[in-house]
């Protein structure tokens, strides 16, 4: 039995390639949710160009989950409210995913609560689920798939998630209602395992496959996959990324993906020629973001100032007005503070402080 589907309106976007900011939490001094200041962040992500953003996921921190804070449902339903209001949307379709974890019970539960508010989409974490057998894994993902549409997500075991073998992904890709993947192992092979997995699967319409490997973000948005299947050669491109890194500077991420759209027409139009120079320059900016994307994640330290270091940037601009995390032992590692001037010297083509400062005061105003 298949489950259910977004709207055509958000799977058009969605099928297209966008923008999605993976949304941080902001908090006050107090460690409370700073309501003014998410609004904001949503705001920042709509005007800046996105066509989704994710909420409640691993940069919106998991412990918004526990009792202690109750975040859960404030934050998401801070999400819906602000990205279905026309005064900044301008009635645009935003596709509104939330971040769904844990056991069948809570992934189950924390879908039908999105759904409940508006959400289109789930994107499904197995961090949870580290020892279950892959026939396990497959019904945990038709169980949730029941109740919402599925973004497929490989997490990158660094950061708490799990090898995921060709044999699931290519079972993964049956579920009617998976509409996306996002992949984020931050591993050449691990990936190639995913996209041919929905060739083989013979989805490659279907599902749409998203980065989020920060460490390769231009490259991975540049390549062609061609993949020899038992149906014949299949050609798929990875659309549009979902990604903490564009969750920062983010008018400037749209930017980008708009310019990779162009390149890779013209290259499928077989003018590879007539772009032989601006993909020589796309390739550098992709060594260039792994830089700053080494950075702000905190990589030369497994990556344990990743999320204050998402906040250290939007404090600057303002966005936030601190980089304090729920967990108090989540603080900038030392030297990440100097490493991110370093970066903000380096490469001016990636930020977006302008912009920021422009509308800054629009996106604080009740």
């Amino acid at each position: 039995m298949s489950g259910p589907m977004p709207s055509p309106e958000i799977l058009q976007v969605l099928r297209k390639g966008v923008v999605i900011p993976a949304t941080p939490l902001a908090l006050d001094d107090d460690r409370k949710l700073d309501e003014r200041r998410q609004r904001a962040l949503y705001r920042y992500y709509v005007a800046a160009g996105s066509g989704g953003v994710a909420v409640a996921v691993h940069s919106t921190q998991f412990e918004i989950r526990e009792p202690q804070h109750g975040l859960f449902k404030p934050v998401l339903e801070i999400g819906a409210e602000e990205l279905t209001n026309h005064r900044f949307t301008a009635g645009r379709p935003i596709v509104k995913i939330a971040g769904v974890c844990g056991n069948t019970t809570q992934a189950v539960a924390e879908a039908g609560l999105a759904v409940s508010l508006g959400y289109d989409a789930a994107l499904l974490s197995l961090a949870a689920l580290k020892n279950a057998t892959e026939d396990e894994l497959i019904a945990h993902c038709r169980e949730v798939a029941a109740v919402v549409p599925v973004i497929g997500f490989y997490l990158q075991p660094a950061v708490g998630g799990r090898v995921l073998p060709y044999s699931f992904w290519r079972r993964f890709a049956e579920i009617e209602n998976v509409i996306a993947i996002k992949m984020a192992p931050f591993n050449r092979y691990q990936t190639f395992d995913v996209v041919r997995a929905v060739a083989e699967a013979g989805r490659e319409n279907d599902i749409t496959l998203y980065t989020g490997n920060d460490d390769n973000i231009i490259a991975d948005l540049l390549a062609p996959y061609v993949i020899r299947t038992a149906g014949g050669e299949k050609r798929l491109r990875i659309r549009g990324g979902l990604l903490g890194q564009f969750c920062v500077w983010t008018e400037r991420a749209v930017a980008l993906l708009r310019e990779i759209h162009q390149v890779t027409a013209t290259v499928d139009a077989g003018k590879a020629a007539d772009v032989a120079e601006q993909i020589s320059a796309l390739l550098q900016k992709n060594i260039e973001l792994t830089d700053a994307n080494a950075v702000v994640f905190d990589a030369a330290n497994k990556f344990a100032g990743c999320i204050p270091g998402i906040h250290e940037v939007l404090r600057r601009q303002g966005l936030m007005a601190n980089v304090l995390c729920l967990n108090p032992r989540e603080v900038l590692s030392s030297g990440q503070s100097e490493e991110l001037d370093r970066i903000q010297k380096s490469y001016a083509w990636m930020q977006d402080d302008d912009f920021v400062r422009e509308h800054l005061d629009e996106w604080l105003a009740g």
